[in-house]
């Protein structure tokens, strides 16, 4: 082996994957976009497929501090945090996906219900708790309003009315916020998960070209997530009944058929409209209906 070979064989990039609330949904993603993650018991060090890459798991919260000081040559984790912790990264790509904890989420501030608080220039004065405390300082100043902005370790829904007057906290679907019946004055920040890298590592051509394929694979995967391919067999003279029934991701493919009074329609689309277009695609005169899954769409 050539000594540049040599040199080529151990480049790696370091990523760093999310712990906790990501991690399975990260390990899930990866997977689909064709690599085998495993996370041993008890290790911080996840196992992949891939000579070129290392993976470290870290708390979603510090992610993107590590990735600007260079420990990490990218990572994933929520916009929030790379707002709450100010950092200079480059984002790659926003991983937002139809999966727990892959979905958009919101910082809430809210209060007590019942409580007197009607807006945010209420809280003049208050106590407010949250974990994402320069966000809240920084949303507080856009305002006008001083408040007392105190660091929470968990349960912040719980706060209200005894321990903080008002609390700002994440929340995908409120129900949280619902059941410790509180009501929610206002939204400070949506954020969905980003593939986030240092710019030093960007820099470099090959980390830079490694990190493309990965995020290209990555978005490939989500595109799929809850559509499906059909494929279908139709008399030339149905075509146009039939594409006038189909919703397609882009133009449905039409190939020839051994026949050639028949075709074969290749097409993807949301899952969730099978049920209802397969009985009215048979209507119209499509045949050999078939259904298959898929795990990537590049667009």
């Amino acid at each position: 082996m050539s000594a540049k070979a040599k040199s080529g064989s151990q480049k790696r990039l370091r990523i760093g994957l999310p712990k906790g609330s990501l991690q399975d949904t990260t390990v899930r993603l990866f997977g689909l976009a064709g690599w085998r993650v495993r996370v041993p018991e008890r290790s911080y060090y996840p196992e992949i497929d891939d000579p070129e890459i290392e993976c470290i798991l870290i708390r979603a919260q510090e992610m993107a501090r590590y990735v600007d000081h260079g420990a990490m040559d990218c990572g994933i984790t929520g916009i929030d945090w790379v707002m709450e912790n100010r950092v200079r990264v480059k984002e790659l790509a926003d991983l937002v996906a139809p999966w727990p904890n892959y979905r958009k989420v919101r910082w809430l501030l809210a209060v007590k219900e019942g409580s007197a608080f009607r807006t945010v220039k209420d809280l003049e004065g208050r106590r407010i708790a949250t974990e994402a405390v320069g966000l809240t300082r920084r949303y507080l100043k856009r305002h006008g309003v001083r408040a007392e902005v105190e660091f929470s370790y968990g349960a912040t829904e719980v706060k209200p009315p005894l321990l903080a007057d008002a609390i700002v906290d994440v929340s995908e679907t409120g129900s949280s916020i619902r059941a410790n019946d509180l009501r929610v004055l206002d939204v400070v920040l949506e954020s969905t998960p980003r593939m986030i890298a240092n710019p030093a590592a960007l820099a470099d051509e090959w980390k830079r070209r490694k990190m493309e394929r990965i995020v290209l694979l990555l978005r490939a995967a989500i595109a799929a997530a809850n559509r499906v391919g059909l494929m279908l067999n139709v008399r030339r003279d149905h075509v146009d009944a039939v594409l006038a029934i189909l919703p397609a991701l882009g133009t449905p493919t039409i190939s020839a058929l051994a026949d050639e009074k028949w075709v074969a329609v290749n097409t993807v689309i949301e899952e969730r409209l099978v049920r209802e277009l397969v009985p009215s695609l048979r209507e119209a005169g499509a045949r050999g209906i078939v259904e298959y899954p898929l795990n990537k769409i590049v667009e």
